[in-house]
């Protein structure tokens, strides 16, 4: 059994913005915009409120890169950014998850039922204070399955029908995947599993390693040796997928304890 750490939610490269985490230590969960606009997810950027905060996630930006280093659809701004559909992925309320990412296809393929997966974002504090990544839900495992490119239309067409909350089959035409050429996993899953209400886990430092010359976003000691870390690396600059050799019980218990979660505590290191 294992748990996989995946990284979720709007950044500076497709929203031009973190969600917010406040000084009470409630925070804001914002998916990444859509990367077209045919899908059948109904919720857009003007129309996802802010759980804490007044507005909704339009109020956060004036522009979107939906495709971010696709120089065929450039920014979306004014009228057409509060109608841009959202990529609701994961899904808390259906506690469903999908990816294409080659690093997280193979990690997430392994998962089995009791498993579980984590879900971190990048979230900054309206004071200003320096960003990080933090673990802001998860869920239990409960069916993973692949769709590869070789798949036959019928066998396509049941999993896409068997995960139809997934955001990846929201945006399936005729059954055919928006990456049609590259495996895509979808991972659906049950209680115990939910979007944290406040206090997330934070799991980065930032610092300038030794040898380096710029500061940089880490994977906090603590947090590896916690969550017993078995790959994934070091970096968090980017949003690699991590894989934890530990049960999904065993995960599950250390972030519901609210004794065991102070490894999140917010404190900065300088190296």
């Amino acid at each position: 059994m294992t748990v996989v750490l995946a990284g979720i939610g709007a950044d500076s490269t497709n929203v031009g913005a973190l969600a917010p985490l406040y000084d009470d230590g409630r925070f804001e969960y914002v998916p990444i915009p859509e990367k077209t606009r045919e899908t059948r997810e109904a919720a857009t950027l003007g129309s996802w409120s802010l759980r804490h905060g007044d507005g909704v996630a339009a109020d956060l930006t004036t522009r979107i890169r939906p495709r971010p280093g696709d120089g065929q659809l450039g920014a979306v701004t004014g009228s057409e950014l509060e109608s841009w559909p959202l990529h609701r992925d994961p899904n808390f309320e259906a506690l469903t998850y999908g990816e294409h990412r080659p690093g997280y296809v193979r990690l997430l393929r392994s998962l089995e039922p009791g498993d579980a997966v984590g879900f971190y974002a990048g979230l900054r504090r309206p004071s200003g204070d320096r960003a990080h990544r933090y673990l802001i839900g998860y869920f239990t495992v409960t069916a993973v399955d692949e769709l590869t490119p070789d798949i036959d239309v019928e066998e396509r067409e049941r999993l896409l029908e068997a995960h139809s909350t997934n955001a990846h089959a929201k945006r399936a035409r005729e059954g055919e995947l928006y990456h049609a050429e590259k495996p895509v996993v979808l991972v659906d899953g049950r209680v115990p599993g939910r979007l944290f209400d406040r206090d997330p886990i934070r799991l980065s430092d930032y610092y300038v390693k030794t040898g380096n010359q710029r500061a940089q976003y880490y994977l906090r000691e603590s947090i590896a040796e916690a969550f017993s870390i078995v790959s994934g690396g070091t970096n968090m600059m980017y949003k690699p997928a991590y894989e934890c050799a530990l049960s999904g019980e065993a995960f599950r218990d250390l972030v519901e304890n609210a004794d065991r979660r102070m490894i999140g505590v917010d404190t900065e290191r300088n190296d």
